[in-house]
């Protein structure tokens, strides 16, 4: 059994697991993990496959996800975990809490719906694959060549954290992109639920986020029936890092 990379901060005593996002890793959360293992957390910052420092996978789907999650709690012995997941990782959160039943307490989804997207990576991911680290040797310069694809900044900048020195001379970056290329269409699909999640779930959507309409609530109870669903002023779909103040304040609040 291969376990996925985790950073733990905090030696509290409720456990809370985060997934981060597609092309993200657990370290993208670092602020807001720090500020809950003050709080009485330990927070276990988790890579999914493919992505971070987890190990790279040719099967990468969101039964696959959740295995891996199901292998981590049960690997470390953690009992009544609360959830949280970002996008995709909020997917692979659904998936735990649906197919794996009683082995999280209550789960957090923020910004995405138990639903099909239309795939929107297309660009990010050809983008990311025309890097050649053997001619790009520093950060501006690789920045450059993905602006042909990316045009929004802070995006390059987020995506950009994945890079890393593979030796003295040499970038590379901590995504499996050829997996992810090649896979990336199974992330905008419905994972596949077996059961209801009767537990407690918090959906929390930023109130300009294009993943969410009111229409959404009645697929979100439909598998939740308990969800609070919840709108973020001042924040679309990076509502963590767009209005952190009341994202966690909402978080705290339900807990």
């Amino acid at each position: 059994m291969k376990l996925i990379h985790s950073n733990i901060i905090g030696q509290g005593n409720i456990n809370l697991l985060i997934l981060h996002g597609f092309l993200g890793m657990g370290d993208n959360w670092k602020s807001f993990a720090s500020k809950f293992s003050k709080l009485g957390f330990k927070v276990h910052l988790l890579d999914q496959r493919n992505h971070g420092r987890s190990f790279w996978d040719k099967k990468f789907n969101y039964k696959i996800l959740a295995e891996d999650i199901y292998n981590y709690i049960n690997y470390h012995k953690i009992i009544n975990p609360l959830v949280l997941g970002h996008s995709m990782g909020g997917k692979t959160a659904m998936t735990v809490a649906c197919n794996f039943p009683g082995i999280i307490k209550k789960i957090i989804i923020a910004d995405i719906v138990p639903k099909k997207y239309n795939s929107s990576h297309q660009e990010i991911l050809k983008g990311l694959s025309s890097l050649d680290f053997e001619k790009l040797k520093n950060r501006n310069s690789i920045d450059f060549e993905l602006s042909k694809f990316v045009h929004e900044r802070p995006i390059r900048q987020f995506l950009l954290k994945n890079l890393y020195w593979r030796s003295k001379e040499k970038f590379a970056l901590r995504l499996n992109i050829d997996v992810l290329k090649n896979q990336f269409e199974k992330i905008s699909e419905l994972p596949n639920l077996s059961l209801q999640f009767k537990g407690q779930s918090l959906f929390l959507f930023g109130e300009n986020s294009q993943y969410y309409n009111s229409d959404d609530d009645i697929i979100i109870r439909n598998i939740f029936p308990n969800a609070k669903i919840v709108l973020i002023g001042k924040a679309s779909h990076w509502i963590h890092v767009e209005n952190p103040d009341d994202f966690s304040k909402e978080i705290l609040d339900w807990i």
